[in-house]
């Protein structure tokens, strides 16, 4: 048969609806979704009628499907196979298990990046080969070519199948640090739109210096060799919008072929250290989730003894915060996964509950069954190679049941928290280009996660804001770590928001440079100065540095030799050359009131100078006796009633005085009232609807 002829059946096959009717998607739509992401393609032999059997005995609600395979939905140019996909719909629609078709353009058909090159991106260290996922370059024209034709084909193909609840596009989508021609042609647009004249854009990035100056637009150098952080940052932003643009344009291909009653999402990744760590430096969460119906996140942790569960609220606290405290999905964590996160007993359980517990509305895990080949043969699912149940399965099909019964009362968690933490793309960015002297690798995220994690064990909540946010009123306390870059019109919001009655933790490096990472030319900490009540013109790696009347471990890093005008003096270093300078001050403005941390505390530092910003500002939280490894996370549910998840992140039992109004313990069907000893098993976790 000519190739033609082929591809004209091929595509017409696909037009085809299978059958079904979407007035059925009700019986798809539980309270709270229970997945699993499913490739049937990868399995060694045919048992997807076992798999369906297992996972209703499980419990599972949804599973996610597509999203890998773009090489195995279209084996050649134009020509489609949507029959693993078919079986699938088919398979779980018989089960009355929810599916989510992820739009496969992640990981690119080896056909695609032989027919076009220039489809595997241009990176710093040079072109991209063929062969790991996510590389390609997400603005080439031949990819979005391409993309789009697939994603119309196979989401046309699928859109009317009840089964078919929702589409998640793409897949932890970056930029991949692309630097290809048009890519950087493109940057070169956008800064002609942002500046009036190439003059101004000099004189804003400093380019005079080592004659980098760029005098016709023709002129303009690869990006690869810019060693001016104004550039490269603005780059780095540009990357950024990037990422946004890529996904708005298929959420824009995709909502216009799916049903009205079918959600878009798409699963965010965090910073990386072995585990979901902090904000993603490639990707504007909050800009990019815009074009969502329901934001999504992957979020894997430490497990085992290192379990903490602060990877799981901070992510699932970002994520919410993505969508103006809209819950949100949890589309990939860890069931078995590396060998170093096999969960003790109890600990699925209690990952599951904590991510219900920030809000999500999802909890599903990557993924199903273990793969036999490739990269990721030992990062296991919920099934091991064998495809036996196991004691996670076992566990997870305990969840399955709880959640079956309890949804009802679990879903539509709102929460209103007091206070906030003030994070920042471009901040981190420009951060991170100059870290602590020459040879640092403290980054941005390292001075932030401790920030949060202090507010998670003495179980405060909190959102977080950055500069889109204008309405910063409803929080009594914001902490902003580390600020190094930020417009004088967002020093002016946070300043606005404390001279009104709020209440700010400023921390070291804040303020220092403006949003083009030039350094302000006045005493630091710029703009800020007059609400910090200090200014300072100094500073220094600290050695052999602690606070007056502290500890050894108190100052890290980095210290700023303050001078207090109208600000109280906290705290003072002990150190024979700098012991007449302020650490910590604390200055009056307006109403609210700034406390300003001028060097990098040790963790316990961290938590008394926050527990007293908390009570200054009158964030109400739980009895101060619940720290961790207790954690309390709190909210109103879906039918008006306040609900309190108790979460033991440790390995012994644990009896605790229950500190809210009287109601009934769900998982047991106690009744329970204030003041009552509630027993907390070893990694275990109780739920007080009042």
């Amino acid at each position: 048969m000519p190739p033609r002829q082929l591809v004209v059946i091929a595509c017409a096959a696909i037009i085809l609806p299978l059958c079904g009717n979407a007035a059925q998607t009700s019986r798809f739509t539980p309270p709270i979704h229970y997945g699993v992401a499913y490739y049937e393609e990868y399995e060694p032999h045919d048992r997807l009628d076992a798999d369906v059997q297992m996972m209703k005995s499980a419990g599972i609600t949804v599973v996610r499907i597509g999203e890998s395979t773009w090489g195995t939905l279209e084996p050649r140019d134009g020509v489609f196979d949507f029959s693993h996909i078919d079986r699938v719909i088919r398979a779980m629609d018989k089960a009355g298990i929810a599916v989510i078709v992820g739009t496969p353009t992640y990981a690119i058909p080896t056909w695609l990046a032989r027919k076009y090159p220039d489809v595997l991106a241009v990176t710093p260290a040079g072109q991209n080969r063929y062969g790991p996922r996510q590389n390609m370059d997400i603005a080439n024209p031949h990819f979005r070519l391409h993309a789009e034709r697939v994603i119309r084909q196979l989401v046309g193909h699928v859109k009317d199948q009840p089964a078919v609840i929702g589409f998640q596009i793409d897949n932890e989508t970056k930029s991949y640090h692309v630097t290809s021609a048009g890519v950087q042609s493109g940057f070169i647009d956008a800064l002609k739109k942002k500046f009036a004249s190439l003059d101004a854009l000099n004189l804003a990035f400093g380019l005079d210096y080592w004659s980098n100056r760029i005098n016709r637009w023709e002129d303009f150098p690869p990006i690869e060799g810019a060693v001016n952080a104004s550039l490269t940052s603005a780059f780095a932003e540009y990357q950024r919008e990037l990422v946004a643009e890529y996904l708005g344009w298929q959420a824009g291909i995709v909502r216009e072929i799916k049903r009205p009653d079918q959600f878009i999402t798409q699963n965010f990744d965090l910073d990386w250290r072995g585990y979901s760590y902090g904000i993603q430096p490639e990707v504007d969460h909050f800009a990019a989730a815009r074009a969502l119906d329901i934001a999504g996140i992957d979020i894997y942790h430490p497990g085992q003894d290192l379990l903490t569960g602060i990877e799981i609220a901070f992510g699932g606290d970002l994520a919410r915060s993505m969508r103006e405290g809209k819950n949100y999905f949890l589309i990939e964590t860890q069931a078995q996964g590396f060998p170093e996160w096999t969960p003790y007993p109890g600990q699925l359980r209690l990952q599951a509950y904590s991510h219900l517990a920030s809000g999500a509305e999802m909890v599903s895990y990557w993924h199903w069954a273990t793969t036999h080949n490739s990269v990721e043969t030992y990062w296991r699912g919920l099934l091991s190679q064998d495809y036996a149940p196991n004691a996670t399965y076992r566990e997870a099909a305990q969840i399955g049941t709880e959640l079956k019964r309890l949804g009802p009362a679990l879903t539509g968690l709102q929460k209103k928290n007091q206070a906030a933490v003030y994070f920042s793309n471009r901040a981190l960015t420009g951060f991170n280009a100059f870290k602590f002297g020459w040879t640092s690798r403290i980054t941005y995220n390292d001075v932030l996660r401790p920030f949060y994690d202090a507010l998670y064990r003495a179980n405060v909540e909190v959102d977080f804001v950055d500069p889109s946010v204008k309405d910063l009123a409803r929080y009594k306390l914001i902490v902003v770590p580390a600020l190094y870059s930020a417009s004088d019109d967002e020093i002016t919001v946070l300043k606005a928001y404390v001279n009104r009655g709020g209440h700010m933790v400023l921390t070291f490096k804040s303020g220092f440079s403006d949003e083009n990472l030039k350094v302000r030319s006045v005493s630091q900490p710029g703009g800020f100065a007059d609400a910090v009540g200090a200014t300072y013109t100094q500073f220094a790696i600290p050695e052999n540095v602690s606070i007056k009347g502290g500890g050894k471990d108190d100052v890290r890093w980095w210290m700023e030799l303050l001078k207090p005008t109208t600000a109280t003096v906290v705290a003072s270093y002990d150190h024979p050359a700098w012991g007449e300078y302020a650490a910590v001050t604390r200055n009056r403005y307006g109403k609210g009131e700034v406390t300003y941390i001028g060097f990098m505390p040790g963790d316990a530092l961290i938590g008394k100078l926050l527990a007293e910003a908390v009570d200054r500002a009158g964030v109400t939280h739980p009895d101060a006796g619940l720290r961790f490894p207790i954690v309390v996370r709190s909210g109103v549910t879906g039918r008006g009633k306040a609900i309190h998840y108790l979460l033991n992140y440790s390995a012994a039992s644990r009896n605790v005085a229950y500190p809210f109004g009287a109601g009934t313990e769900l998982l047991t069907g106690r009744a329970i009232k204030r003041g009552d000893s509630l027993e907390l098993a070893r990694w275990g976790v109780a739920i007080v609807e009042e």
